[in-house]
């Protein structure tokens, strides 16, 4: 037998541009700070509107003995294609005012749980995502030419968002300084593989979400 530790990973679901999705952001003080568990309806349902709109962020954070709790979209997402996943918390299955969702990552928030525009945080979601060649992507660039490539667009903030919106998209943002909001059409996949590391990501004003490519 070959070694396969460099083979890249498999990809095993595609077609998921676009698909929707949303999340509760159950936020705990912990001993290290404050720290988000992450509930979503990836791979279950595709956040019916008329279920996310009945969930109450201060009943749920009562319920679970929460700081507070963030509701999360809803999302859409703007890769393509999914790999196998690493649990890195217990994947609890969860009922939210018959909105079924699954414990699928932790966040690390550090002393502020809002999250600020433009500003890195850390996931463990133990997952790879892969994004079509001949796909188009938008990134947001920061001054030390690092780009960002967006996971997915949300529509909780600004419903008028698509997906043929984002191409103009950075018309619209208050970038900092020395950033940049750009579209490009992949030559080759991307792959994003987070299954043994800590994912960084970002968000725009918007909550758009960004990746930073590891």
């Amino acid at each position: 037998m070959g070694n396969d530790v460099n083979e890249p990973p498999a990809r095993l679901i595609s077609g998921m541009r676009g698909v929707r999705y949303g999340e509760v952001l159950a936020i705990y003080l912990r001993d290290t700070g404050l720290e988000a568990e992450v509930y979503g309806t990836q791979m279950l349902n595709d956040c019916p509107q008329e279920l996310w709109e009945t969930l109450d962020a201060a009943a749920i954070a009562q319920e679970m003995g929460a700081a507070m709790v963030k509701l999360n979209g809803p999302r859409h997402w703007m890769l393509d294609g999914l790999g196998a996943k690493v649990a890195p918390v217990e994947p609890v299955l969860r009922d939210f005012n018959g909105l079924t969702m699954r414990r699928i990552a932790t966040v690390d928030l550090g002393d502020t749980p809002a999250p600020l525009p433009y500003v890195e945080r850390h996931v463990n979601r133990g997952a790879v995502f892969f994004f079509d060649a001949g796909a188009p992507v938008y990134e947001l660039v920061n001054p030390d030419g690092l780009a960002y490539v967006m996971q997915a667009y949300c529509i909780g903030v600004d419903p008028t968002i698509t997906q043929d919106s984002l191409a103009t998209l950075g018309e619209r943002l208050a970038l900092p300084a020395g950033w940049t909001y750009r579209t490009r059409i992949l030559d080759d996949e991307l792959v994003v593989d987070t299954t043994a590391t800590i994912a960084t990501v970002l968000q725009d004003e918007l909550e758009n979400s960004y990746t930073l490519p590891v």
